[in-house]
């Protein structure tokens, strides 16, 4: 009788409740082996590749591309192959796979290692898949599925922006379709997929006549129920405007992340103007800002700090790495720039530039979206004047910037017109005093008022 194991969702490293499926790279009936790529699952930092934890056939996939899996629960049945290399019992990565089936006893189990080579790899338990035989670091590779090569961050992108990879001229190493192919494909419009060769428009996609007000007569109001809330009336998996979607990935953590936050900190927010009058030219706003806050922070401590609320301990830090608020499509990422109380204003720019450019790409590590020890969202570049912004714990503080202005200021005979930032400081008033919150925000304002 063959044995069947199930594949249970592992943690993916990111310590989330769930992930999304966004690739499959087999389907039910096909053999796959050890180790071969599985699927990739964008969780909410990052799109993982999960290779195959057992040899044999696949029975059962949990779900389509943009299914959420809860982690713990079923992700794909496997019918055991003894004729393919397996993994031994011995060499279990700390996931748990979910039990096997009803089968003969099990053998008994290999030797256990050495004392020594035990200790060596016992961190190995938040790997996913048989990564056990060395220490090796294991990087993301370009994956050949359907004749096409590309990294599972590119197919999850290429799939957000409806591109067939098949028909994207590939500019990577070794044939590879990159990022940057995918998002110009997008742009000309020459891959969409299932789209043929442009056609003139059909009757009913046409502009809509007087009659309907400016309306297409072909979009509907959102369907409600009978309690009065939005009812899905498309099959799972449409997009379609005015039917409820699930949040998934980014977008899902930050509704989580607000949502605690909210609970949990007590805000209090402070707002000032800061006149960057004599700013001389070429000044970098965001490196302006960045060095402001570091000074504000070695001013007053108690700003660059984490708060246990449940312990009630408080952790002032030497260091000041400043998360980056950046907005995606997807969802906000914080990102941390680093050792920033270290940087120079070329540093902090070639640093800032390299989070965005990863963010963009998706292929920032989950270590650089944790363990900053205070943030700063620069809204302004948009649009607003101040802002609440929110205190996401540990931290205690997060400053935010609006955009930049012109006003009439009095001096010494007259006035004159200065352009100003204007700054809002939100705090948490359960670790930190307003006497502390106003000498911070003090502190930005002289150091921003500085010409260089």
């Amino acid at each position: 009788m063959s044995q069947t194991k199930s594949f249970n969702l592992p943690d993916l490293g990111e310590g989330l409740p769930d992930a999304t499926i966004v690739e499959w790279f087999v389907k039910e009936g096909d053999v796959i082996k050890l180790d071969e790529p599985l699927v990739s699952m964008e969780t909410a930092k990052a799109v993982v590749e999960v290779p195959s934890p057992f040899s044999g056939k696949v029975l059962k996939l949990a779900g389509a591309p943009g299914d959420i899996v809860v982690t713990g629960h079923m992700l794909a049945h496997f019918e055991i192959d003894p004729n393919l290399p397996q993994r031994a019992e011995g060499q279990d990565t700390g996931h748990h796979h979910g039990a096997p089936a009803p089968a003969a006893p099990t053998p008994a189990p290999a030797a256990a290692p050495a004392p020594a080579a035990a200790a060596e790899r016992a961190d190995e338990g938040t790997v996913v898949g048989a990564m056990v035989s060395s220490n090796a670091v294991h990087t993301e590779q370009a994956v050949a599925v359907g004749g096409v090569k590309a990294m599972p961050a590119v197919r999850a992108m290429a799939r957000k922006l409806g591109v067939d990879l098949s028909r994207v001229r590939a500019t990577g190493a070794e044939g590879a379709v990159t990022m940057n192919d995918v998002k110009q494909a997008a742009e000309a419009g020459t891959a969409r997929i299932g789209s043929p060769l442009p056609q003139a428009p059909s009757p009913a996609l046409r502009a809509p006549s007087p009659a309907s007000g400016g309306r297409d007569a072909s979009v509907s109001r959102t369907p409600l129920s009978a309690a009065g809330k939005p009812m899905r009336t498309a099959p799972p998996g449409v997009v379609a405007k005015g039917q409820p979607e699930p949040l998934k990935g980014v977008r899902r953590n930050m509704a989580r992340v607000m949502a605690d936050a909210h609970s949990k900190v007590v805000p209090t927010t402070l707002n000032d103007d800061a006149d960057i009058h004599a700013w001389a030219p070429g000044n970098d706003m965001t490196s302006r800002l960045v060095r402001a806050i570091v000074t504000a922070c070695q001013t007053v401590p108690a700003m660059n700090a984490w708060f246990d609320g449940d312990n009630l301990t408080r952790t002032l830090h030497a260091q000041v790495d400043i998360g980056i608020a950046v907005d995606t499509d997807d969802g906000l990422f914080v990102p941390a720039l680093r050792n920033a109380d270290m940087l120079d204003a070329r540093g902090v720019r070639e640093g800032i530039n390299r989070l965005r450019q990863q963010v963009e790409d998706r292929s920032i590590a989950s270590s650089e979206l944790s363990g900053y020890t205070i943030s700063l969202s620069n809204f302004g570049m948009f649009a607003g004047r101040y802002a609440t912004p929110v205190v996401v714990p540990p931290c205690v503080a997060i400053v935010a910037a609006g955009r930049a202005r012109f006003q009439l200021t009095p001096v010494m005979g007259g006035v004159e017109t200065h352009k100003v930032i204007p700054l809002s400081v939100t705090f948490d008033h359960r670790a930190c005093t307003g006497g502390e919150a106003a000498r911070f925000l003090r502190a930005l304002i002289d150091d921003l008022a500085l010409t260089h």
